[in-house]
């Protein structure tokens, strides 16, 4: 294999790296603002997308204005495409909520396996030994992380551990939204942008259901404005959509672009590792023996993983 065919993988992983370091605070930013100011996880999720569309739109007005425009025929999919990522972001969010930080992301990066799973029926990527190696290990350890062998847990928080799960699946249907996005020739950029503006109507909506239809929604309308003149909540607000979400999210679309969703995806769950260091710095929360064991076990999957494709391409 040349240098110039090797170059996409890893810029590819690198890509996806870099994704996982900066979805790694997201889950910070969420869980300080729920606690510091119990904004309504749903509200929060919809605002991070309204300041994750304004910075992309005018970074791209500014940068690339071509990137803005799409054709007409692609609209219905990237719909579809925005209500997987609005129904993500609401159950990550809630998740965040009911299980900290640390603990919501590893669970949600379940969705490795997944996707490993999913992009073999649907998309018909290869599904090597490596991979169901790796899946083994990351579904092993977010078990422990999520502690979802002791049965007490499933009696003290019922809501944590399925929203957990949600957010994982529907990280795996975003992953697979992702690749054949990009299967179908358009920019990253440009998803990203069109995804995240149907995922804000799609939040909107949700939140203006009347009453407390959905857990972690606006009860009342004035409820939108929850922060009120809380003017630092609000630039946390800002700096969640305009920094972390459009760069993690951003990043990651480019991996897709240049690996197979499941090889994107598992990389990706190194996430949880850079979550649990600003958790514990920032928000003091700390992962027992076990769930230490988890999040070591999710990450020697990546690792396994990369070792095992380099070798099968060296081989080759």
């Amino acid at each position: 294999m040349t240098v110039s065919e090797a170059t996409p993988s890893a810029r590819g992983y690198a890509a996806a790296l870099g994704a996982a370091a900066l979805l790694s605070t997201t889950a910070v930013f969420i869980r300080h603002l729920t606690l510091t100011y119990g904004l309504p996880a749903l509200v929060l999720a919809f605002w991070r997308d309204v300041f994750t569309v304004a910075t992309l739109a005018a970074v791209l007005a500014l940068v690339r204005p071509a990137l803005l425009r799409v054709e007409r025929r692609h609209l219905g999919f990237l719909a579809a495409y925005g209500v997987m990522l609005a129904v993500f972001n609401a159950m990550w969010t809630l998740s965040v909520a009911y299980n900290g930080a640390a603990v919501a992301t590893v669970i949600a990066d379940c969705s490795a396996a997944f996707t490993v799973l999913l992009a073999w029926i649907l998309l018909r990527e290869a599904l090597n030994w490596g991979k169901v190696i790796a899946v083994a290990m990351s579904i092993t350890g977010c078990v422990l992380v999520a502690d979802a062998l002791d049965p007490a847990a499933w009696a003290i928080n019922p809501i944590g551990i399925a929203t957990g799960v949600m957010s994982a699946l529907t990280y795996a249907g975003y992953g697979l939204m992702g690749r054949a996005a990009s299967q179908r020739g358009l920019d990253p950029w440009t998803s990203l942008l069109y995804t995240f503006a149907f995922a804000t109507v799609v939040l909107l909506g949700i939140n203006l259901l009347p009453g407390e239809v959905v857990p972690g929604g606006a009860i009342e309308v004035g409820d939108m404005l929850w922060l009120g003149a809380a003017w630092v909540g609000w630039g946390v607000l800002f700096l969640l959509g305009a920094g972390p979400t459009v760069g993690g999210f951003g990043l990651y679309n480019v991996s897709l672009s240049l690996l197979p969703s499941s090889i994107a995806n598992v990389i990706v769950t190194m996430e949880p590792a850079f979550t649990a260091v600003t958790a514990y710095i920032f928000l003091g929360e700390r992962l027992t023996l076990t769930q230490g064991l988890g999040a070591g076990l999710v990450i020697g999957g990546v690792v396994f993983l990369r070792v095992y494709e380099a070798r099968t391409r060296i081989s080759q």
